[in-house]
């Protein structure tokens, strides 16, 4: 991917002035994971440019293949997405959503955009906002949640909070928007990104998210844990312009909060 005055260069060549650099950031057909997939299905993109495609995930699609879902993920259909432009593409998420929790996806366009966006991550400068669903009402309406969490003892798929020493720390910020119908309508802010984090954080408070079978149980009123991705903040990993970006609360969720929480007049 590197070439100096038309010839293939390693990262050790010296340059000298005068010297004409060319970086290819774009993939290569040669280069394109096969075991993904392309599959037609509707994709919502909310945003697009030569170096990152910002998507709305439905809640119910996972966003990689794995055990039993082959070709109904997000990676499935952002390959179908490329191959149909005749452009080489290979998946990379910035940012993972649970199979059943929507919103927005970041999804870098190359390796160095990829790069960019994994150092944000460490440095926690990507800034993420949920809007959640839960059973009850919390005791405290804003605050920020500390704990600790691992995976669950006998399980692949179950964490839990834990103590200091045996997990991760794992830190939210929230605030209750509105009340009513035995549910609060919360505004989440993860700062860490642990698996499962707003779902084991809010559970641990007794207040789990309505509809989500593992950390609390499932509900007539929705088919998946109520959890939205709602909006994203972040530094443009080319331009290093400010970006954010949103996406509305999805008509599952909507309803519960206009029929059960906000009752309109």
């Amino acid at each position: 991917g590197i070439s100096v005055n038309g010839c293939q260069a390693t990262v050790r060549q010296v340059l000298r002035e005068g010297d004409t650099l060319v970086l290819r950031l774009e993939d290569q057909e040669n280069e394109i994971n096969e075991d993904i997939l392309p599959v037609k299905m509707e994709i919502s993109t909310v945003y697009e440019d030569e170096g990152v495609i910002i998507v709305n995930k439905a809640g119910g699609m996972p966003v990689h293949p794995s055990h039993n879902h082959h070709e109904d993920t997000l990676a499935n259909g952002m390959a179908y997405y490329f191959k149909e432009r005749g452009i080489p593409f290979n998946f990379r998420a910035v940012n993972r959503l649970d199979r059943d929790t929507s919103g927005l996806v970041i999804v870098a366009k190359s390796r160095m955009a990829a790069n960019q966006f994994s150092r944000a991550l460490k440095d926690r400068s990507i800034k993420k906002e949920y809007i959640a669903i839960l059973c009850g009402s919390l005791e405290k309406k804003q605050g920020r949640i500390t704990t600790h969490i691992k995976r669950q003892e006998q399980s692949i798929i179950t964490r839990c909070n834990c103590s200091e020493g045996e997990g991760d720390i794992a830190i939210t910020d929230y605030e209750v928007i509105a009340e009513g119908g035995g549910l609060s309508l919360v505004r989440a802010y993860p700062i860490t990104g642990r698996t499962h984090q707003l779902r084991v954080h809010f559970s641990g408070l007794g207040c789990a998210i309505l509809g989500d079978s593992l950390y609390g149980q499932a509900s007539r009123e929705i088919g998946r844990h109520a959890l939205h991705a709602r909006s994203l903040e972040f530094q443009h990993p080319f331009s290093n312009e400010d970006m954010v970006i949103c996406a509305e609360v999805p008509e599952d969720m909507a309803r519960i909060i206009k029929e059960k929480i906000i009752v309109e007049d």
